[in-house]
């Protein structure tokens, strides 16, 4: 591939050639033609996302981190995505941690030219100390931010594991990586607007990266977010009708346990089923690694 216009994502789509002549409705329902084939475009890539799950809990688990790395609509959806790992499940600030191309800033406006800069993505990387004991995922659409590809190059160099998520058949600008993810997901709506099908595919991919992770670190019983903390009205209410689900308690009863275990609705889940002190059941889930499931079956 010898130029950007080659790139399927700059390619024009012949179902929204005229789109400036449609109807509102024709519009959106273009629009969400488009966004069906998303789901399609994601599913060949599972395998490579299962390693790089692997890579993933390996390394929270031998206490490295997970570092998502874009410039615009990419480095704004890894930001996104790692600020919703510790509210969700109770994880310690740090483990996900998403850089964008430009800085706090950037999340709000774009930062002209900030992709097109290799040494920033060093400089931003260098605080964090990377090791072999991370994972680094950089993400572009194209393939084509020189920000990212310096920033895997720097992961790589130190030991870090290396992902690069792409949304075109292959990157514009390769580099060495443990795993390329690429999502086919085709010319876009409005060409070369990587915010619409690009990003949809991206998000999918990283809720399915973290969760996964998640999962695999005892962070759910069945599908419940038992390692929630309870730090609002409507966590107090979730936390509460999980407990109840899990230890047949009424709801006030329930509510009560929850307050009982410091609002960790996983440990009150353990006191009550275990009729156990709350000093004993964070011991007995300490020495199971977290997992609920290890504890009380």
């Amino acid at each position: 591939m010898k130029t950007r216009g080659e790139l399927k994502t700059e390619q024009q789509n012949p179902n929204s050639s005229k789109i400036d002549t449609m109807s509102i409705l024709d519009i959106l329902t273009t629009i969400n033609k488009e966004d069906q084939a998303i789901i399609t475009a994601v599913e060949p890539a599972i395998q490579d996302i299962e390693k790089t799950v692997e890579f993933t809990v390996n390394s929270i688990r031998k206490g490295g981190r997970v570092f998502y790395v874009g410039a615009g609509t990419s480095g704004r959806l890894g930001v996104l995505d790692a600020s919703e790992i510790p509210p969700t499940y109770s994880a310690q600030k740090g483990l996900f941690i998403g850089v964008i191309a430009g800085g706090e800033k950037a999340l709000r406006n774009s930062v002209e030219g900030a992709e097109d800069r290799p040494e920033e993505a060093i400089q931003d990387l260098e605080k964090y100390k990377i090791n072999e004991n991370d994972t680094l995922i950089g993400i572009s659409c194209s393939g084509a931010a020189a920000y990212v590809v310096s920033a895997l190059k720097f992961a790589k160099k130190l030991g870090a594991k290396t992902i690069y998520l792409v949304t075109n058949p292959q990157p514009f600008k390769m580099t060495e990586v443990d795993v390329v993810i690429n999502a086919d997901t085709g010319a876009e709506v409005v060409t070369g607007s990587t915010r619409m099908k690009a990003g949809t595919a991206t998000k999918l991919i990283l809720n399915m990266i973290s969760t996964a992770t998640m999962v695999k670190l005892g962070k759910v019983y069945g599908n419940l977010m038992v390692d929630l903390m309870a730090v609002n009205d409507k966590l107090v209410d979730r936390g509460t009708r999980i407990i109840s689900q899990i230890t047949g308690l009424d709801f006030d009863s329930a509510k009560a346990k929850l307050y009982e275990a410091e609002k960790s609705v996983k440990t009150a889940i353990v006191m009550e089923k275990l009729n156990c002190s709350l000093v004993e059941a964070r011991k007995k889930l300490d020495n199971a690694n977290g997992f609920l499931r290890k504890v009380i079956g």
